[in-house]
Formats: C-alpha cells, structure tokens, sequence
C-alpha cells in the first residue's frame, strides 16, 4: 500500500509517517519510481509506534525497544531479555517527573490562593473571554 492508504488506515498524517522512517521506526520499500510500498504488517507497526508515544517513549527509545514487542491480543507482550529492565526505568523515570510535576503545581497553587478575590476575579473573566474567542 502507499503511503496515503497508510495514513487513511492508521490516522497518522503522511507527514508523520514520513519521519518514523526518518527515525528508524518504519521500514518501507521502495518502488522504481520511487514511491513507498507499505506492507500490511506496517499497520500494526504504526499503532505501535502511536501506543509508546502515549505512553510517553520518545522515537529514539522506540526504535531501540520495537523489534523486542510482538502484539498479543491486544497489548504489548517484550520479547528480549533486557527490555523489561529498560521499560521499568522508563517508567520510573516518568514517576519522578509526574512527582516533580505535581510538587510544581502545589506551588502554583499556594500563589494562585494567595491573590485578592478582586484580582483573581478579573483573571478568571479574562481566561473565559479567552476561551471563549
């Protein structure tokens, strides 16, 4: 299939599709004329891809872990040894920024009580005309 067929079948711009080849993460071939050829296993690989993005891997960290996942059902099963270790740091690297996060906006929060009614009023009719525009 080309790349406009794996774009309408995924939901992923052909611009995006572009740069997972760019980044290692697709494989296409390539035709004499010079159009890519996507194969029908391309499909689940793109869900893939978009399935560790929101889990929150970077395309770097993808293109090393993907040939260690196979689809089980519907989920993710690791088929390398060491992946495991490496997917448990990463999450727990994202623990710390979730904790980090959370630290930041307790502190947003204490500034935000601290302000006058009358201030935070007027903030908060600004922040509805803004949304509302």
């Amino acid at each position: 299939m080309r790349i406009g067929e794996l774009s309408r079948r995924t939901g992923v711009h052909e611009r995006l599709l572009r740069y997972y080849e760019a980044q290692g993460l697709l494989h296409p071939e390539r035709r004499p004329s010079g159009y890519r050829e996507y194969a029908e296993a391309d499909v689940r690989t793109v869900r893939r891809i978009r399935g560790l993005l929101a889990a929150g891997l970077t395309t770097a960290t993808i293109a090393t872990i993907l040939p260690c996942l196979r689809d089980e059902d519907d989920r993710l099963v690791p088929t390398c040894p060491g992946l495991l270790m490496d997917l448990l740091r990463e999450r727990d690297r994202i623990t710390r920024s979730i904790t980090d996060l959370r630290a930041s906006r307790s502190a947003l929060d204490k500034v935000i009580a601290a302000a006058p009614e009358e201030v935070t009023s007027r903030a908060r009719e600004a922040l509805r005309g803004t949304a509302a525009r």
